[in-house]
């Protein structure tokens, strides 16, 4: 199976959600979060498309990539989750070294927060992309999904009513 970088981010934010969202089930059509969240992408910034490549490999798609200054530019909606944003664009990072770019940069950003990270190269991306593809592996092969562990950030997850379902029995 080829892990991905939204793999990583559910990686980041709950593995249950990673083992459903790989093993098949996935619920991201049904959520209002989701497609807010893809149109602020869609919408801001819109000389990008121009500008930039969307880029495919090694089963990771990054929108917005500056192939001259090998900067990622990756939109969120917000930053609840920022530790698995930050961790999906290191991802990137790592796949795009270990297909031959030497020290790719990422912009991480929050438009309706009019907020701005960046993220410069270093080699611990390496080790960390290939902990995290080991660890999601491991996770996305159980035979069962892992037990469900209630979060601050479940009630606007897309799986929150398959989760939750018999929560008031």
């Amino acid at each position: 199976m080829q892990i991905t970088g939204t793999h990583i981010a559910y990686l980041h934010t709950c593995h249950r959600k990673l083992w459903l969202f790989a093993n098949g089930i996935q619920m991201e059509h049904t959520s209002e979060t989701v497609a807010e969240g893809k149109l602020i992408s869609e919408t801001t910034y819109l000389d990008r498309s121009r500008k930039y490549t969307e880029l495919a490999i090694d089963g990771i798609k990054i929108d917005f990539y500056d192939a001259k200054n090998k900067v990622i530019h990756e939109v969120k909606k917000s930053n609840k989750v920022e530790q698995a944003h930050l961790a999906q664009v290191k991802y990137y990072m790592y796949i795009l070294s270990r297909n031959g770019v030497h020290d790719p940069s990422a912009l991480l950003e929050y438009p309706k927060l009019k907020q701005r990270d960046t993220i410069h190269w270093n080699d611990e991306i390496m080790t960390l992309g290939n902990q995290w593809e080991n660890e999601a592996l491991e996770i996305i092969t159980q035979k069962y999904s892992p037990p469900l562990v209630k979060l601050n950030i479940c009630k606007n997850c897309s799986y929150y009513e398959f989760c939750f379902i018999h929560e008031d029995e």
